[in-house]
Order: structure tokens, then C-alpha cells, then sequence
């Protein structure tokens, strides 16, 4: 699936299955929400933190899914083509990261 398709896929789905979409700044609250249960995993999974036992089965793809999904949902209220806008950060990065991850000593 190509970001443009997810996008298509997530309107048909918000104006069908979900009936409309939640104003803007519920969506971005949802968001943070959404990116905090991906943090509250890693830091378990990954950091130093112990999982309780209400964690353990919690799936970090699931999670991630979600958060793209509510990102897609804000990109399409707001207008902004996902991979257009992927496209011109690329293209950022690599002018401006051109030589310094390169010459960043902590990542020899």
C-alpha cells in the first residue's frame, strides 16, 4: 500500500465504519495518546523499565498502526499529501545531514 492509497483507505474508512472524522485538536490529542503507549512500550521493551503484567501481550505494531493511522486522519483534514510532504523532507535532510551524521563521532 502506498501512503497516497492509505490515505484513500483511511477516508473511505473514517466516512463509512467511523462516520466522520474528530475536529482537529481531538486528533492531535488522540495522537499524543497514541504516541505515548508506543513510548510506554519501548521503555519496556527496549529501556530499563519492567513491563507490568497488564503489558506483556501489548503488540508495538499494533501501536505504531495506530498512531499512523490518526497522522494519516490529521493529514487528511488538513490537507497535506503525506508522501509529497515525505518527499520534501527528504530532500531537506539530505542537504542539510549531508556531512554530519558523517562526521558525528558518536555514531563511528
Amino acid at each position: 500500500m502506498t501512503i497516497q492509497e492509505a490515505q484513500e483507505t483511511v477516508d473511505r474508512w473514517i466516512n463509512t465504519t467511523g462516520i466522520r472524522y474528530f475536529n482537529e485538536l481531538t486528533n492531535t490529542a488522540i495522537l499524543m495518546e497514541e504516541v505515548g503507549e508506543v513510548a510506554r512500550i519501548m521503555s519496556r521493551r527496549y529501556g530499563e523499565q519492567s513491563f507490568k503484567k497488564s503489558d506483556e501481550a501489548v503488540d508495538l505494531g499494533g501501536e505504531m498502526a495506530d498512531v499512523l493511522f490518526v497522522l494519516i486522519c490529521l493529514a487528511n483534514q488538513t490537507g497535506i499529501n503525506l508522501t509529497e510532504a515525505l518527499e520534501k523532507n527528504l530532500v531537506k535532510k539530505s542537504i542539510r545531514d549531508a556531512d554530519r551524521h558523517r562526521n558525528n563521532e558518536k555514531l563511528k
